[in-house]
Parts: C-alpha cells; sequence; structure tokens
C-alpha cells in the first residue's frame, strides 16, 4: 500500500481544500514559513497524531468552521485481502469501500472546538445506493439475515455465522448495485472490523524534524533505532503473534481455574467475574535501542551536526540494505530540511541516498528545502511549489517548465557549466547515465580516438527522463548556445524502434546533432553475461531482445526464496526489476572488462557512439 495524494482543508494555514499527490520521491519547495512543513505535519497526524497532535488552534484563523479535514489516498488495495471472518476472506472490492479509481480514500476529521480535539475517520467509496443494498454494512448479522430471506436469497451455500458471506450473498444477487461516492463512516458496525484490518497495512510513517529538541526519547538518532526495532519486530511478526496467543491461553487457563476454586467458596462472586487481557502487548516498548559514544555520552546530546550525520547514514544504510523490499508494510519517510547543519558535500550526499532509498519496493521518501544544492540534484518531477496566490495556496508539480522556471528563479539555482562544453549527450534515465560514463572510460583506455567523458569538461550527459532541476537549468542554458546534441535511446526490440520519430527530427537537424536508437533491446544488454553471473552470483542468460534486468530479478529471487518467478505479483515483479536494473548499472557495469564489453557490443554500436561524442569535442 502507499501514499498516492494527500487531501488538506482548514489545516493551518491551508483554509480551502487543496490536493497534493505524492511519488516515490516527493519535495516541497517554498520560501519560510509557506506551509511545507505543515503538509509533512498533516500526515504525522494522520497517521500518528504523536510526534505532532491536533490541537485546537491547528483549525485555520481564517475560517469560521472548527473541522480539520486531513485525508489520505492509497494505491494497491483494491486486492488486498482482508481476513476478518477466517472462512471468509474478502477484499476492499468486494466491500465496496474503494474509489472510482480502485484506490482507498480515508479521510479524517477533527472537531477543534474541543479542548482535546475528537475524531471521526470516514472511507470515500463508490458504494451501492440501491434500498436494499445501500446499508449492510450498518447492520448487524440478525438484521443480515432478515435481508437475505426477505430477498429470497438461496443460502443453501452461505455461512450464516458470517457478516462477510452474508453481504457477499446480497451483493450478488443485485444486478445493478447503482454505485455512487459515498463517505461511509468507520464506527459502522461492519466497517470498523475492515479498517481494524486495513489500518494494519497502512505505510508506516516517521517524520524527522528538523528543529526538535534533543531529549532522550526523541532525536534525531532515536527515530531511526525505534524505526530499526519497528522493523526488526516486523519480521519476526507471525512467531510473536504465536507467543501471544500461547501466553494468553495459559494465562486464561491460570485465570479459569482461579474463578473455578473461587466459586467453591462464593459462588455468587466467582459468576460476577470474568477474564480479559485490557491491552494487546505493546512489543516496540519492550526493546530499547539507543547510540552511545565511547565516552559514555548519549549521541542526542553531542551538536546538531553530530546527530544529523548519524541520521544521514542511517538513510545510507536503509538505501543500500537489500531486503527493505520485501516488507509487505511500505514505510515512509518524512524529512525536514535534511541538509541542516550539514556540509555542502554531505547535502549532496544525503540527497542522492535518499534519492536511491525511493527507489527501493515498498518505500517513499517525502522532503522539504529551500537549498538551491539539495533541491538541484532531485528529479524535476519530484518537486512541489509551495506558493501564495490572492486565491489562497497553491502546490504545484514541478512537471511543465514554467513551474520549474519559477523554482529555479526562487531558490537562485545557476548553472555551473562552462564555455568548454562542446556537445551535450542526452539518454533515456539515470541509470544509462552511469553505464555510458563506464563504457568510455573502457574505451578510452584501448582506443585512441574515443575519449573518457567522465572526466572531460567538454561533455554534458544528462538523462531524457527524470531530469533534475539542475540539469534543466544546464539544459536551458546551453540551448542559446546552439551545440550539437548525441540522442541514445533504447530500441525497446521494437519495429521500427521506440523513438524512431524522435531520432528522425534529430537527425534532420543542421547543427551537427545525430540520435541512434540500440539495436539491442536497452542498454543492459550490452553488458557481459559474465560480469553479471560473477558479481551477482547467478547463472544467467539472454539473447539482444531479452530483459536483462527482469532476467536477473527472476534469478536473484527464485535463488533467494526458493520461490517461482511466477507466482509474485506485478508490483512486486516491478519493484525486483528495478532494484536489478539499479544494480546492473551501478555495480556490475564497474566489474566490466574492455574484451568482455567488445564482445557484447558486437555490432560496434558502444564503439560508434562513443568515437562520434569524441569527434564533436574536436
Amino acid at each position: 500500500m502507499k501514499l498516492k495524494k494527500v487531501v488538506i482543508e482548514n489545516f493551518r494555514s491551508y483554509k480551502d481544500r487543496i490536493e497534493v499527490n505524492f511519488d516515490d520521491l516527493t519535495t516541497f519547495i517554498g520560501k519560510n514559513d509557506i506551509g511545507k512543513s505543515t503538509v509533512l505535519e498533516a500526515l504525522e497526524i494522520f497517521f500518528n497524531n504523536s510526534k505532532v497532535k491536533i490541537e485546537p488552534k491547528d483549525a485555520c484563523v481564517h475560517s469560521v468552521e472548527d473541522k480539520v479535514t486531513i485525508g489520505c489516498i492509497f494505491e494497491n488495495v483494491k486486492d488486498m485481502e482482508i481476513v476478518i471472518d477466517s472462512t471468509a476472506p474478502t477484499t476492499a472490492e468486494q466491500e465496496y469501500i474503494i474509489n472510482s479509481d480502485g484506490h482507498l480514500e480515508v479521510y479524517k476529521t477533527f472537531d477543534c472546538s474541543k479542548k482535546i480535539p475528537t475524531v471521526e475517520i470516514f472511507i470515500n467509496a463508490m458504494y451501492p445506493t440501491i434500498e436494499s443494498a445501500s446499508d449492510l454494512h450498518e447492520l448487524k448479522i440478525t438484521r443480515l439475515k432478515e435481508r437475505v430471506n426477505y430477498l429470497g436469497i438461496d443460502t443453501s451455500d452461505i455461512d450464516m455465522r458470517s457478516n462477510v458471506e452474508l453481504r457477499q450473498a446480497i451483493f450478488n444477487s443485485i444486478d445493478d448495485l447503482e454505485l455512487a461516492l459515498k463517505m461511509i463512516p468507520v464506527k459502522a458496525e461492519g466497517v470498523k472490523p475492515i479498517w481494524d484490518k486495513l489500518s494494519l497495512h497502512l505505510p508506516i510513517f516517521t517524520l524527522f524534524q528538523s528543529d526538535r529538541t534533543s531529549s532522550d526519547s526523541d532525536s534525531e538518532v532515536q527515530d531511526p533505532m525505534k524505526l530499526a526495532v519497528q522493523a526488526a519486530i516486523q519480521n519476526v511478526e507471525t512467531q510473536l503473534e504465536e507467543i501471544k496467543k500461547m501466553v494468553m491461553e495459559e494465562a486464561l487457563t491460570v485465570a479459569g481455574n482461579t474463578l473455578s476454586k473461587l466459586r467453591e467458596m462464593d459462588e455468587s462472586l466467582a459468576n460476577q467475574l470474568s477474564p480479559r487481557f485490557n491491552d494487546e502487548p505493546k512489543w516496540s516498548s519492550i526493546f530499547k535501542l539507543s547510540l552511545e559514544g565511547d565516552d559514555g555520552i548519549p549521541i542526542n546530546k553531542r551538536g546538531s551536526g553530530v546527530r544529523r550525520l548519524i541520521l544521514l547514514n542511517f538513510f545510507r544504510a536503509e538505501a543500500e540494505k537489500s531486503t527493505l523490499g520485501s516488507s509487505e508494510r511500505s514505510i515512509i519517510y518524512a524529512i525536514e530540511e535534511p541538509e541542516t547543519s550539514q556540509h555542502p558535500s554531505n547535502q549532496i550526499l544525503l540527497a542522492k541516498t535518499l534519492r536511491s532509498l525511493s527507489e527501493n519496493e515498498n518505500t517513499q521518501v517525502i522532503l522539504t528545502t529551500h537549498v538551491p544544492g539539495l533541491a538541484g540534484v532531485l528529479p524535476t518531477d519530484s518537486l512541489r511549489f509551495v506558493v501564495s496566490t490572492s486565491e489562497g495556496k497553491m502546490i504545484k508539480t514541478g512537471n511543465d517548465d514554467e513551474t520549474i522556471s519559477e523554482i529555479a528563479e526562487t531558490l537562485g539555482v545557476l548553472p555551473s557549466v562552462t564555455d568548454e562544453v562542446k556537445v551535450i549527450v542526452i539518454v533515456e534515465g539515470v541509470h544509462d547515465v552511469s553505464t555510458l560514463n563506464v563504457f568510455s572510460k573502457l574505451m578510452s583506455e584501448n582506443v585512441d580516438d574515443i575519449i573518457n567523458i567522465i572526466e572531460d569538461d567538454r561533455v554534458v550527459i544528462m538523462p531524457a527522463g527524470g531530469s533534475t532541476l539542475k540539469k534543466w537549468v544546464e539544459l536551458n542554458y546551453l540551448k542559446k548556445f546552439n551545440l550539437p546534441e548525441v540522442h541514445i535511446y533504447d530500441g525497446d526490440a521494437l519495429t521500427p524502434p521506440k523513438y524512431h520519430a524522435t531520432c528522425q527530427e534529430v537527425n534532420n537537424r543542421d547543427d551537427n546533432s545525430v540520435a541512434y536508437s540500440t539495436k539491442k533491446r536497452e542498454l543492459e544488454n550490452y553488458l557481459h553475461a559474465d560480469a553479471i553471473n560473477s558479481v551477482c552470483e547467478v547463472n544467467v542468460s539472454f539473447t539482444s531482445t531479452c530483459s536483462v534486468p527482469e532476467i536477473t530479478a527472476k534469478s536473484l529471487y527464485e535463488r533467494d526464496t526458493g520461490l517461482e518467478w511466477d507466482e509474485l505479483d506485478a508490483e512486486n515483479q516491478r519493484g525486483k526489476k528495478s532494484n536489478a536494473k539499479k544494480r546492473l548499472n551501478n555495480e556490475v557495469v564497474n566489474f566490466m572488462t574492455y574484451e568482455q564489453l567488445r564482445e557484447a557490443d558486437d555490432e560496434g554500436e558502444v564503439r560508434e557512439w562513443l568515437r562520434e561524442i569524441s569527434r564533436l569535442c574536436i
């Protein structure tokens, strides 16, 4: 389950309803006190209401309303199995609690007229409006049975003890349920148990604030350590449930024996008593993990720069942890101004780390920043520009030139290129950049007329997709020089190639620009199988038209789990394929030899691309 959108209304400076779309990486940019952190704190209230708690003063001062609404829309929910009754598992789709897009849309409304605001939870869903099925989740089992009998439904195959089966029998008996959007209260008889199960699958949301106090219980260091404990507990959740069950059964047996003996002495007193567990065990409160220096001084008592540096390396460790994507429950890291108290070089390292972390399965990263160096290296489509207008607050997405230009102007992101630049190389994605760089290094060491583009200031190489703010500024800056461009696009084993028309357009220019479509499927097909097998410790083979990332992901998954790849759902396959692609282009390629490259590049395409780039630099 992943966060797709947040809706905020009447919360602090956001008087009118505002909707914000989220990606795997989302970055809020804007001036100080514009409302960037407000979005993150709204999410903290929605998920936890702990680190930041809703208060009466959180209702917008410019509004006469006392109700604050915070809503979240989640994707990858429709087919998620919900086990309320072990004999009749159900899904969000079967229960009609998803919206028109197949997503789970949940709203929490807080009454800030009260000293301690109360909350009501609603699910906005395409729900049956036909009279005989419009209230099924409000009915107890007796009324459901009456409705089944009233509709004359055959009960021979229905478990009459199961609310789930009774509802499904009624839904299935009606040809047109006349679905329409409806706000369903979670407290309804049949919705609460569904919500209780679904809420266990909501993302883990953790907020790292830039200005919070350095107490033992709440610090930049403690939070990731708590999260580490939480993640470890999740990995042994099945065993813990067994332990809980055994303890409860043993305790109930003792309580039952006690009451039995008491009944022999005072039956009336015994009948007034019954064994009951007050609370579920809180495993995370049992395990305390902290970091201390060799001198015994807790790390959270050190300077803010040190604490944030530890936080930085927590994220680096998470980004590199190969098993991160295996968790069924997703994690959202929300970080205010991660650049705080960090050297510029660490800011860039942190930005790259967080970007890498967001590429893992089931992981989302949300940032706020107003530092050019950090924002400049983040993908433009991850940017959310918070502005104040005469009509109220707006949050613009950085997917158009006008918005990106506004962001660049606000932050003062300036181009770092020089007049030495002679050629611009355009590839499809960020991973292609690293692979082409290594290929040029190998070629330049063995071929006289090919340069090493990694070390050559005459070449600017950038991805066409997922461009960063810095690259966008540089590219627009370079346009006025009318420099030649070399475009290299994946052929994708299609006829004609996927970007055939784009390549024709570039090749028809009169500025020495040239475009290539790879004859093989994509750049990963120019890696040598021996290098993949050696680094990944698998045994793969492929042709020029195969998806190398998918073959590699399949081999790694089946080797590590002993399970069949085809049994894995499409979403998890995509995530593992993405991780394999990242590993191929950032790890495997660095172990390639020149001889392996020559063998993999059997038609000399890579040599041709690099030779043309080198020629244009003269």
